[in-house]
């Protein structure tokens, strides 16, 4: 089975055939088809190509299965006996791909 290391947003993810991944927010409608270029590693079995700073010719293929909001995460401020309590929450916008084909 093919893996690699593609550059998506700016982060470097390791990706195999058929896999679901969790991205930063990118362009897409759900149901789309989206190719990366930017492949840092390409492998099958034994055989590895690293290319510096990407693999010539190499792409990764996924389709856009949704876009969410990724769990929240709360950051709180707290000063002892000056009655000060602060609480913030934040949600990250997210996009699941699936994986389809990795080609190199």
């Amino acid at each position: 089975m093919a893996f690699a290391v593609v550059e998506i947003s700016g982060h470097q993810y390791p990706v195999r055939e058929a896999q679901n991944l969790v991205v930063p927010s990118y362009v897409g409608t759900p149901g789309s088809k989206v190719s990366f270029d930017q492949v840092m590693l390409v492998g099958e079995g034994a055989a590895v190509k690293v290319g510096r700073p990407s693999v010539q010719g190499a792409s990764v293929e996924a389709e856009v299965l949704e876009h969410r909001r990724g769990d929240k995460v709360v950051v709180g401020k707290f000063k002892r006996r000056r009655d000060y309590h602060r609480t913030k929450g934040h949600r990250q916008n997210e996009t699941v791909l699936r994986i389809t084909r990795i080609t190199g």
